[in-house]
């Protein structure tokens, strides 16, 4: 019996060693035309066996909280920030704190609790990387500054934004938290392209906001495929309702890079991430 079964993970091991190295041999394009029909595939299977497809969004939330609690492990029992941007945990808790605002002037639901928990958390590693552990701070590899972020993403607030009937200023930071949500990993993804070793508690961070995205995104795709009236009218009453689709799959796509390695290091046994040097 015991032969038996060596024998089968020998099996799937080589198995696993082939893919891993036809993938690899596949050109750039060939790799995203993978992705993109791994990522409807698992969409599909969403949609057939999922029922309430509301929960998709609940639980986006609830994974990027536990991806910050990472961040938290890290911090406490390591002692190191290394590797992490601050400038990203600064565009997070800045969309958390605009999105909970409108929440509490706008809606109060389930999505205002897990957002505030995830900014509680997020302003914790804040101060944690700022003072305590400020020397073990990558500081000359988070270079992409913050507003050169956040200005375009309040230009294009007020030129697409809700056009709802609550107060102009409330419908134009709700799009600003919107935009910022999609870009806010950039600088953590720049800084690890620059360092090219991610270790394992931010990738595992970074793989949680892949994930979070991916099921938020898969939340709206599959409000269309099963023919939300309301969602349709809207998408077809102006560009806010487009601009919002649209950046959910940025967010997807911006982090699906990532992902990839993420999955091909750990899949090797690796305890690392390497990225090559033109990821991101």
């Amino acid at each position: 019996m015991g032969s038996f079964d060596d024998e089968e993970k020998k099996s799937m091991g080589g198995l696993r060693l082939k893919t891993q190295k036809w993938i690899g041999a596949r050109s750039p394009k060939q790799k995203a035309a993978l992705g993109v029909g791994a990522g409807l595939m698992v969409l599909l299977l969403l949609w057939l066996t999922i029922e309430n497809h509301d929960n998709l969004f609940v639980t986006a939330e609830t994974v990027h909280f536990m991806g910050i609690g990472v961040l938290v492990y890290k911090l406490s029992q390591e002692k190191t920030c290394a590797g992490i941007s601050l400038r990203s945990q600064d565009l997070t808790a800045l969309f958390l704190a605009i999105r909970l605002y409108c929440s509490f002037v706008m809606e109060y639901d389930i999505h205002t609790i897990l957002d505030l928990l995830t900014l509680a958390a997020t302003l914790w590693v804040q101060y944690t990387m700022r003072f305590p552990l400020k020397a073990t701070y990558n500081d000359e590899l988070d270079t992409l500054k913050t507003h050169y972020v956040v200005i375009p993403c309040l230009v294009l607030a007020f030129i697409a934004h809700p056009g709802t009937s609550h107060n102009f200023v409330h419908r134009i930071l709700w799009a600003v938290c919107v935009y910022l949500e999609a870009v806010s990993v950039l600088p953590q993804l720049q800084m690890m392209r620059k360092a090219q070793v991610v270790e394992r508690f931010t990738a595992h961070y970074v793989f949680a906001l892949g994930i979070a995205r991916f099921l938020s995104c898969a939340h709206w795709l599959l409000q269309i495929l099963d023919g939300d009236s309301f969602l349709l009218t809207a998408l077809g009453s102006g560009l806010w309702p487009i601009m919002v689709l649209l950046s959910e799959i940025v967010q997807t796509f911006i982090l699906s890079d990532f992902c990839y390695y993420y999955v091909k290091s750990f899949s090797e046994g690796g305890s690392v991430v390497r990225l090559p040097a033109d990821t991101v």
